[in-house]
């Protein structure tokens, strides 16, 4: 039986090389016109040393005839480890686009020694495994040509520098504009929202205002800008490389100006006792190590401590989900201290992301990449169901399609935390109750244990699909 090759669809505009799924690994094709920036690479010993000072994804050349005549037209056939959940700019917190900025600054440095540099700056180009940020794209690295110009800057500005300066300066978040425009912020209207004030720094007018003027007078004139590139000195190696060591320095320090959110501070403020947490604990750790999922998913993950718990108990990997942005940034941060396999991301499960780009099949949707084996659902669905008006049905056939085995808790009316979210609203949640929620979970799945886990009625319900 042949195992079935997939074209990556978020790769069609690379002529250098696609990408294809096989066998849980991932194929690149190096195409003849990146021949030899790829040969360039690979007898410099860059490839190698980008790989091994952990900046790049593990790859290794491969022999394309075993295809039969799949890959003829290709130079080279190159494999790379999967990651283990694709995951987009416009789904990370703060902390994390700041981290996946740094890793492509450090990158560029390490490569600047080595005569190298990245052709683009896009942080699509940039993955997590965990916490830990690696780059995926073998062909953006090439040769450098001794005088030019950082032609990936204004990339690197709109898809990095401009997003965390809007949530530094502003305090707004990037990710429902990033998610509108796939390409990121453009520096022209991130320069409209700024104050005079926030101009004044020598680092946002020259990298934020001064570049907004420059780009609106080539859109005005674009015939006398395009002289103007042609004629344009040489750009000497030291500015080059002190321009990536100033941008390093300055997102280093940026720190975001944090509002209060909701429920940032959940973990350490929520309605239930230390018993019932405890009991939760060990709801998760039973179902945890009776499954061993090599996947879990945590919707609701707040900053992670059940996610922790499902991973010490024998899961491989846990993507979170959450809502609140300070609680992202707080979950990457325990995740990237700990050195453990947690990925939180930025999800709202009322408005998921989308498939969308190109044909609207470039960047994935949520549906389509979040597929595991097993899933929590804590303190969840009361978020979807009395927030959000959202039927209880739909809420659990939406679960259901998640993953085959899985925990949901259910959170009664009676629950402070219900009572506080209906203060100022009226209660038409006449089928939100215990009894009417069993029976909808039992038409996707089979109940296979509840637990009751706090005083005011809290159940966590087993289940696997039908």
């Amino acid at each position: 039986m042949s195992i079935k090759i997939e074209s990556e669809t978020s790769s069609f505009r690379d002529n250098y090389g696609h990408v294809y799924h096989y066998d849980n690994k991932i194929l690149r094709t190096v195409n003849n016109v990146a021949k030899k920036e790829y040969e360039f690479i690979k007898d410099n010993k860059i490839l190698t040393k980008s790989i091994q000072k952990k900046f790049l994804i593990e790859t290794l050349e491969i022999d394309k005839n075993k295809f039969n005549n799949k890959f003829s037209n290709s130079s080279y056939l190159l494999e790379s480890k999967l990651i283990p959940y694709i995951s987009y700019p416009y789904e990370w917190s703060f902390e994390q686009l700041k981290a996946a900025a740094l890793h492509h600054l450090k990158f560029q440095l390490f490569l600047f020694d080595n005569n190298a540099v990245l052709r683009d700056a896009s942080a699509y180009n940039i993955q997590f495994v965990g916490s830990e940020p690696i780059f995926i794209d073998v062909l953006s690295i090439k040769k450098y040509k001794e005088g030019e110009y950082w032609l990936a800057y204004k990339q690197f500005c709109e898809n990095f520098l401009n997003p965390l300066l809007l949530r530094s300066l502003k305090g707004v978040t990037h990710n429902k504009w990033f998610r509108g425009a796939l390409e990121g912020i453009e520096t022209i209207e991130l320069n409209q929202l700024l104050s005079l004030k926030d101009k004044i720094s020598w680092k946002v007018f020259a990298h934020v205002a001064l570049q907004a003027n420059l780009i609106q007078k080539s859109i005005n004139s674009p015939k006398i800008s395009s002289k103007k590139l042609k004629n344009l000195k040489k750009f000497p190696k030291r500015s080059y490389k002190a321009l990536l060591q100033q941008l390093h320095s300055w997102i280093n320090n940026l720190n975001l100006k944090k509002t209060k959110t909701i429920w940032d501070d959940y973990s350490k403020t929520n309605t239930y006792k230390n018993k019932e947490f405890e009991n939760k604990k060990n709801v998760v750790a039973e179902f945890v190590a009776k499954i061993k999922p090599d996947q879990l998913i945590d919707l609701g993950c707040n900053t992670g401590q059940f996610s922790e718990e499902a991973l010490e108990k024998g899961a491989n990997y846990v993507i979170g989900y959450d809502f609140d942005q300070n609680a992202v940034d707080e979950a990457f941060k325990i995740s990237k201290s700990k050195k453990i396999n947690f990925l939180p991301l930025v999800f709202d499960a009322s408005n998921p992301s989308p498939n969308q780009g190109w044909m609207q099949v470039e960047r994935k949707g949520f549906f389509e990449r979040s597929k595991a084996k097993a899933l929590i659902a804590l303190a969840f669905e009361h978020h979807l169901a009395i927030a959000k008006n959202i039927p209880l049905d739909q809420i659990i056939e939406w679960i259901a399609k998640l993953a085959p085995f899985g925990l949901i808790e259910f959170v009664p009316k009676i629950d402070e935390t219900v009572q506080l979210m209906l203060a100022n609203r009226e209660d038409i949640f006449d089928e939100y109750n215990e009894l009417n929620f069993e029976k909808l979970l039992k038409t996707k799945s089979k109940i296979i244990k509840k637990t009751k886990v706090s005083e005011s009625g809290r159940i966590i319900y087993e289940f696997e699909t039908l």
